[in-house]
């Protein structure tokens, strides 16, 4: 059973400056929600409330948009706002969070490796905390099903168009089923055209403790950092490694343009903005 998460959210956000020079990029809102909420919503409605966020200097909006806000709080009971009161307690309830910094920016690999004191000998969860998920079936509780079915690390991956290979990590390996892939290799940003598969990895694992000790005898790669998926092709060579094909619409925040759809998307699911948001793009697009 998986019962920890862990939550890399110590990146820079070059790509969103100015915007994120004095604010996390996890903390930009899709709408009113900010993105890292939606991953820690993810973590729960999959059934983990044990969660360590890796954050990084400059980082602290995060920390206080998960704690209490007494003042707030006090403020919403004045003008017996109880449905926005609720909320606020519930965003601080609703799971038991942690938090520790990676005091460099030494790549992902490195990021997780900060969490092998709090994960201890369990396999845990890893949600990227740039990336949403949406789907009926929370991303991590389909990993998790597969990871009790097969026993070992699981990795989400998706479908990408053949000349976008070298954007992403991309996984090779045996199908055992529609949707489950035994792994053979591992290869970040791969040459277009040297790609073993054009099956990108998503943004969720599901990852054993020994990944620690691959991180460790990870050496820097790619941009002088520890790649997470170099220590992945590590612990291939020691344990088997299954890829899951999500079900569901991943939305990556990590650039201008992704976020920007991802807003629009979002926008016309809620009730509230749905009708007059479409007609508003629907006068845009007629111009």
């Amino acid at each position: 059973m998986i019962r920890k998460a862990v939550i890399p959210a110590a990146g820079l956000g070059t790509r969103f400056l100015p915007a994120t020079k004095s604010m996390p990029k996890e903390m930009l809102p899709i709408i009113d929600i900010p993105t890292i909420q939606y991953v820690v919503q993810e973590a729960v409605d999959s059934g983990i409330e044990d969660i360590l966020i890796i954050s990084g200097k400059g980082k602290r909006a995060i920390e206080d948009h998960f704690d209490r806000n007494f003042e707030l709080e006090a403020r919403l009971e004045e003008k017996e706002d109880q449905a926005w009161h609720t909320e606020m307690r519930r965003l601080a309830d609703m799971a038991n969070i942690h938090f520790v910094r990676q005091k460099e920016a030494n790549g992902l690999g490195d990021a997780i490796h900060y969490a092998r004191h709090h994960v201890g000998d369990e396999p845990f969860a890893v949600l990227l905390g740039d990336t949403i998920m949406d789907s009926v079936i929370p991303v991590t509780q389909q990993l998790m099903d597969t990871y009790e079915q097969y026993g070992g690390s699981v990795i989400a991956v998706e479908e990408v168009p053949a000349d976008k290979v070298d954007r992403y990590g991309i996984v090779g390996g045996d199908a055992l089923s529609d949707i489950i892939l035994e792994l053979k290799t591992l290869i970040e940003k791969p040459a277009i055209g040297s790609a073993p598969s054009n099956l990108a990895i998503a943004g969720r694992y599901i990852l054993t403790p020994d990944i620690f000790q691959t991180i460790e005898k990870t050496p820097k790669g790619k941009g002088g950092e520890i790649q997470l998926t170099d220590s992945l092709l590590l612990l291939l060579r020691r344990e088997n490694i299954y890829a899951h094909r999500i079900e569901g619409q991943r939305h990556d925040i990590g650039n201008k343009l992704d976020f920007l759809k991802t807003t629009v998307a979002f926008a016309l699911k809620r009730k509230e903005f749905a009708g007059p948001f479409r007609e508003f793009l629907m006068e845009i697009l007629a111009k």
